[in-house]
């Protein structure tokens, strides 16, 4: 029978072992079913052996997310647990900070997350994910050079000059005006689409206002006046819920920065978007 301190040991840790293995894999079920395994193993272990509990079951989730992570038949989800949201928001594991975090190996994205996100000594990277201190090194500084281009800024969105870009754009994107798009996207705006081969969406990263515009504008020409909008938050950051009728919803997430969209992220696999909140 497992102890009761045992138990609440484990349970203090609970939420950031979520959020670690979240950050891994960018999926809340996966997330949950890592953390159900530590415990798992947390419950037979000798806990009379074990002099750092948090820094053990640190290590072992840390591992169970990268052997799920290397898995060729794994495919992350990007969603939004409510639960976690203030520990998510805390750690900056925003749509589009997992959006790039795709763009790198399993062993990069999983040292670069714990050195970057949640700031663990390179020793301590090593040792969770049992390569070198030098090893680690190398991981995190081809992570960074990966993302160097794209990585998202951190800080606070500003919700009001979001709000007001965001509704100029879907206006604009409405009335078919194409100037007005163009001046609402950055020069270097970039936006990146997830069907997971069940949805269709872009394959490639449209890079440029002009291929952005040309993109949607060609959608809202082939439906028109069947798109329909909600504003939600997924992981802290605000996004759009885009419906059309007769069609799957899909869950758009903005970059916003002097006025003006930089990256737009599209997710439409409907395997990834079981947790939408229902409409009213």
């Amino acid at each position: 029978m497992t102890s009761v301190p045992t138990i609440d040991c484990f349970e203090q840790e609970r939420r950031r072992l979520f959020t670690l293995a979240y950050g891994f894999l960018g999926s809340r079920a996966e997330a949950e079913d890592i953390v159900q395994e530590a415990w798992l193993r947390w419950r037979s272990a000798p806990h009379d052996e074990l002099r750092q509990p948090a820094a053990w079951l640190t290590t072992v989730t840390a591992r169970l997310a990268l052997d799920h992570l290397r898995s060729a038949r794994v495919k992350r989800e990007i969603e939004a647990p409510s639960a976690e949201h203030s520990v998510l928001v805390k750690s900056e594991l925003t749509l589009a900070f997992l959006f790039l975090l795709e763009r790198l190996g399993p062993e990069e994205r999983a040292a670069f997350v714990l050195r970057e996100v949640f700031d663990y000594s390179f020793r301590e990277v090593g040792e969770m994910l049992g390569k070198s201190e030098a090893a680690c090194r190398q991981l995190v500084k081809r992570g960074k050079e990966k993302l160097r281009e794209d990585k998202p800024a951190r800080h606070p969105v500003d919700r009001a000059e979001f709000d007001d870009v965001l509704g100029r754009f879907v206006t604009a994107l409405g009335n078919g005006d194409e100037a007005q798009l163009l001046q609402l996207l950055a020069p270097d705006a970039v936006l990146y689409g997830d069907g997971g081969g069940k949805a269709l969406s872009v394959i490639n990263p449209l890079q440029g206002p002009d291929r952005i515009v040309r993109f949607l504008l060609g959608l809202y020409r082939k439906y028109p006046g069947q798109f329909s909008y909600r504003h939600i938050d997924v992981n802290g950051t605000p996004a759009l819920i885009v419906s059309r009728v007769g069609g799957d919803p899909l869950v758009a997430g903005y970059s916003v920065s002097d006025g003006r969209i930089t990256r737009i992220f599209h997710v439409l696999n409907p395997d990834k978007l079981t947790t939408l909140p229902p409409s009213r």
